[in-house]
C-alpha cells in the first residue's frame, strides 16, 4: 500500500512537465505541440503501444501489467486550454496571448504522466492499463470525449472501466472528494432569435421592437425553473448572451438570445428544451413577432457507477486515509465531458483538492504543484486496486 510520499521523488520532476504545459497551452483540438510533447515522454518510459491522432489530437497507450490475464482499465486526462488572457503572473504564464490553462489540464496531464512513468517502471497489476490523453474537454459539441468514444476507443483497446479526475479549488490539497450516481450536470446550449420589425427609436410605435420582447423572454424563462419544475430536482436556466443593435437611435430587425441549461435529471433536458420553446414563441407571438429556436445537447451527466465509485474511493483512502476522503460531495452544476466515457463503459470521476486558489476559468487560477504527488498516487493506487495481482 502506497502513500505520497511515495511520489514525492516524481514531483520535481512533474513539476516541470506541468510548468511546461501551462507555458505552452493550445486550445481545443489544435493541441499538436502537448500531444508531441505527451508521445515522447510516454515513449522514453518504455511504453511501446502508443497511438496518436486520435480524434484528430488525442492518445490512448497501453501498460501491460507482470501478468497479462486480466481487463483493461482507461485512465483519462485532458489536454486543452481555454481562450482566456492570463493575469496570474507566474514565471510559468502563458507564452500564447489570450489562451491559458484556466482549468488545470496542464496538471491533469502532468498528473497521468507521472502515474504513466511509475507503473511502466513497476508493472505492479495484472491485466493493463490504458492512458487516455483527451483533447477538446472544453468547446461546445462535439467535446474530444465524445470523438474519442464515436471513433471506437473503447472497444479498440477493450477498456471494461473507465476513471477520470479533476482538480478543485476550495478542496484542501492532498484532500478527495466523489459521490455515487449524478457527480456533475449535462449541459445544454439553446439560441433564441427573435424575429421582429426594426425602425427608427424615435418610433417605436412604428416597429414590432425585439428589444422589448426580447427582456420579457428572458424574464419568462426564469419561471419555468421556480414555477414549473419540482423544487427538489435541480434545474438551471441561465441567459449568458444578448445582441441587439449597435447605435443608440435604430430599433433593430431581430434580437439574439442565448443561453446553458443544467441540470442532474436527464428527464428535464426534454423539458426544458420544449418549454424553452414554448415560453419564447408564446410571448414574441403575443407581441406580433416570432422567433428561431436551436437546442444543442452539449454533454450528458456525468454520473458514477456504483462498483467503480468504491473502487476509486478505496484506492484514495489507501493513499490518504479515509478522513482525507468525502465519499458523499453533493454533486455539482459544471458539466464534464468525460460523461461521454462513463455512457460508453461503467467507472468513475473524482475530484482532487487544488487548496485556495483562483476559481478554474479564472484569469488569475493557476494549478497547485503541491497536488501532483496526491494525483499520481491515486491513478497508482487505483491501478493496483482494480488489477490487483
Amino acid at each position: 500500500m502506497h502513500t505520497v510520499e511515495n511520489f514525492r521523488d516524481l514531483q520535481r520532476e512533474a513539476t516541470n512537465w506541468r510548468r511546461y504545459l501551462h507555458a505552452n497551452p493550445e486550445l481545443d483540438f489544435q493541441e499538436h505541440n502537448t500531444a508531441r510533447f505527451v508521445t515522447e515522454k510516454l515513449a522514453s518510459f518504455g511504453i511501446n503501444h502508443i497511438e496518436t491522432g486520435i480524434a484528430e489530437t488525442g492518445i490512448v497507450a497501453l501498460i501491460q501489467g507482470e501478468r497479462g490475464d486480466g481487463p483493461t482499465i482507461g485512465l483519462r486526462a485532458d489536454m486543452d486550454a481555454l481562450p482566456i488572457a492570463e493575469a496570474s503572473n507566474k514565471p510559468w504564464s502563458s507564452k500564447n496571448p489570450g489562451i491559458m490553462h484556466a482549468c488545470g489540464h496542464d496538471g491533469h496531464t502532468a498528473m497521468l504522466l507521472g502515474a504513466a512513468k511509475y507503473l511502466a517502471s513497476t508493472r505492479n497489476f495484472k491485466g493493463c492499463v490504458a492512458l487516455i490523453f483527451q483533447p477538446a474537454e472544453e468547446p461546445e459539441f462535439p467535446t474530444g470525449g465524445f470523438r474519442m468514444v464515436q471513433e471506437g476507443i473503447m472497444d479498440r483497446f477493450a477498456i471494461s472501466q473507465v476513471f477520470g479526475m479533476h482538480n478543485v479549488p476550495g478542496i484542501e490539497v492532498g484532500k478527495f472528494a466523489i459521490c455515487d450516481g449524478p457527480i456533475d450536470g449535462s449541459q445544454d446550449d439553446f439560441d433564441i432569435v427573435v424575429k421582429g420589425r426594426g425602425g427608427h427609436a424615435s418610433s417605436p410605435h412604428r416597429t414590432i421592437d425585439p428589444v422589448v420582447i426580447a427582456a420579457q423572454i428572458i424574464l419568462g424563462l426564469q419561471t419555468l425553473v421556480s414555477r414549473k419544475t419540482d423544487p427538489r430536482e435541480s434545474l438551471v436556466i441561465s441567459v449568458t448572451k444578448l445582441k441587439a443593435a449597435q447605435a443608440y437611435n435604430v430599433i433593430p430587425d431581430h434580437v439574439e438570445i442565448a443561453g446553458t441549461v443544467r441540470t442532474l435529471a436527464s428527464g428535464l433536458r426534454d423539458f426544458a428544451e420544449r418549454e424553452i420553446l414554448a415560453c419564447a414563441q408564446g410571448i414574441a407571438r403575443g407581441f406580433g413577432a416570432d422567433v428561431e429556436f436551436r437546442y444543442v445537447r452539449s454533454v450528458p451527466v456525468t454520473f458514477n457507477h456504483t462498483e467503480e465509485t468504491n473502487l476509486a474511493i478505496t484506492a484514495a483512502r489507501r493513499l490518504v486515509g479515509s478522513s482525507s476522503v468525502n465519499d458523499k460531495m453533493r454533486p455539482g452544476m459544471g458539466a464534464e465531458d468525460f460523461a461521454y466515457m462513463l455512457e460508453a463503459r461503467p467507472g468513475a470521476y473524482i475530484l482532487l483538492g487544488n487548496g485556495p486558489t483562483a476559481a478554474l476559468h479564472n484569469n488569475e487560477y493557476d494549478f497547485t504543484d503541491e497536488a501532483l504527488p496526491y494525483g499520481i498516487g491515486y491513478w497508482v493506487s487505483l491501478v493496483e486496486t482494480a488489477l490487483a495481482v
